[in-house]
């Protein structure tokens, strides 16, 4: 046979190999199991029913079907009962107590119903329900003929807002100043202490005989190397707690040295109580601010402004602003030397060069001796800032609508607290703060710069001359608020600031044993003055 030519011949077909066709048909299948697997899967899976799926949420509420029919007569019962007692409140607030009383007798009938449909469990039927229905239903359309409606209901609670804020207004400014005339008065024991140690110092020659020799104290009182502590004060039994506080927590007493100062009418008996009385050899000096010679009006401006008739009439007869200044502004202890010798330190001791000035409402109950080795860096005033929250910075406590004020002075800047201070005297002197504090007195004469106290002024003469201390050093409150037990317990000084001191009745409760713990009530002058 002759083979054909080559232009003749069949071309040769193109064909995949076998290897790729076997690949293919392999996927094939596992696609058509997959597909049947799913499908089987799927008519597994069991349809949950909507009903169940409802049930089960119903019973995850506590709902009951009758809650959700619309014809439910129970649901019907109790939004009447619901706007009934409503109407009792506004009948009860119009006098109306009759009607009140008819609205509270009906609620009770158709709680009575409900009450016992849910004893039985069976649903309340309109049958048995009607007659309380209809019965609501009158009363409630005889309150709105009341004008019990929500209009008049709004009207009157606002009506009444307003006589309550007025009222409360009024309470609260007399709660404020009774409080403020509590907290300032003196304790009849107190009073009586005073007077049996003055008796006892003039009566008891031994005890004026103890103060005069004292030439290894005296040394004691110059001596930089010592803790020296400074306390202005005329109550003896607080500072004696200062003091006591202190020694008792101390791991060294006999470093220990206490400068007081006290007025004139109490110095006697500071001397006898200190005299008497030992506080593991802790040193105790009593002084008296009247013995300062270069404490005069000449140069200290708060007496200056004592002689003004107008501070005068401000602070001790109150009649000349109709009452406008809040009672605590008017103060005169505000104007008390012993509230202002803290910025004449350096001037009451000059000898020294380092001291803690602690406040007489604060009670020492760790040993605070680390205090005179911290570094203050350069400035004057170590301070436990308080500025935690906004209402302690200085536009709290400064009147920032003055030019001087708001010149000198950052509104956010750090307010700090008095009460438990290390001063560097040598900085004090070096720096003129005293200067500074005398040129803000000065300008404060009409008191449009501050208000009240000494802690305005301070941080005006303190502002940038301050360094922060650790918060546990100072915890504060104590006199008026509540304060963290953590805090307390963690805290060195603990301060009563504020007017529940707790000497007086007035303290709080729950602090009062914090100090008490360093009275010693069976002391013979303390029972005899009725201590307890």
């Amino acid at each position: 046979m002759r083979r054909r030519a080559a232009d003749f011949r069949r071309p040769l077909r193109r064909r995949f190999p076998n290897a790729l066709w076997w690949v293919l048909c392999g996927v094939a299948v596992l696609l058509f199991i997959f597909t049947l697997s799913r499908g089987n899967q799927m008519e597994s899976r069991p349809v949950i029913p909507t009903r169940y799926r409802n049930d089960r949420l119903m019973e995850g509420l506590n709902i009951t079907e009758e809650m959700l029919n619309p014809n439910s007569v129970s649901r019907q019962l109790n939004d009447q009962i619901a706007l009934a007692k409503a109407f009792v409140v506004i009948a009860k607030e119009s006098n109306n107590l009759q009607f009140a009383w008819e609205l509270s007798a009906q609620i009770r009938s158709s709680q009575i119903l409900l009450s016992n449909a849910a004893t039985r469990r069976i649903p309340l039927t309109i049958r048995e329900s009607e007659i309380a229905i209809r019965d609501m239903a009158l009363i409630l359309y005889q309150a709105q003929q009341l004008h019990y409606d929500s209009a008049t209901m709004i009207m009157r609670l606002k009506a009444k807002i307003q006589a309550l804020e007025e009222q409360m207004s009024s309470v609260s400014e007399k709660s404020s100043k009774y409080g403020q005339i509590a907290a300032e008065e003196v304790p009849k024991s107190l009073y009586c202490l005073g007077i049996q140690l003055t008796g006892e110092w003039f009566r008891n020659s031994n005890l004026q005989r103890k103060t005069k020799d004292r030439k290894q104290i005296d040394m004691k009182l110059k001596d930089n190397n010592l803790y020296h502590f400074c306390v202005f004060s005329d109550n003896i039994l607080a500072t004696s707690v200062v003091v006591n506080s202190t020694s008792i927590n101390s791991k060294s007493p006999e470093k220990i040295v206490f400068h007081l100062v006290t007025d004139e009418i109490n110095y006697a008996a500071m001397k006898a109580w200190f005299s008497m009385n030992s506080f593991r050899g802790v040193v105790v000096e009593v002084q008296k601010f009247a013995d300062f010679t270069w404490l005069n009006a000449s140069y200290v401006p708060v007496l200056k402004q004592l002689q003004d008739s107008e501070t005068q009439s401000y602070y001790f007869s109150g009649n000349n602003d109709d009452g406008r200044t809040p009672i605590k502004f008017r103060n005169p202890k505000y104007l008390s030397m012993l509230n202002h010798l803290r910025f004449y330190i350096p001037e009451v001791f000059p000898a020294l060069k380092k001291v803690v000035f602690l406040d007489d409402d604060v009670v020492v109950q760790k040993d605070v001796s680390d205090l005179f080795s911290i570094d203050l860096n350069g400035n004057v005033n170590g301070a436990v800032e308080t500025c935690m929250e906004t209402f302690h910075r200085y536009h709290k406590y400064l009147n920032y609508s003055h030019p001087l004020i708001r010149a000198h002075f950052d509104p956010d800047a750090c307010g700090w607290a008095f009460g438990m201070n290390v001063f560097d005297l040598v900085q004090w002197r070096k720096r003129n703060v005293t200067g500074i504090y005398h040129y803000w007195q000065e300008r404060n004469v009409d008191r449009t710069l501050w208000k009240l106290g000494t802690l305005p002024p301070g941080l005006l003469t303190f502002y940038g001359l301050t360094e922060p201390l650790d918060t546990s050093w100072h915890i504060l409150g104590l006199g008026y608020t509540n304060v963290d037990p953590h805090l307390i317990e963690k805290g060195a000084v603990l301060h009563y600031n504020g007017n529940s001191k707790p000497w007086l009745k007035i303290g709080m409760e729950k602090y009062k044993p914090l100090w008490e713990k360093y009275v010693d009530y069976s002391h013979p002058l303390l029972q005899r003055c009725n201590f307890h």
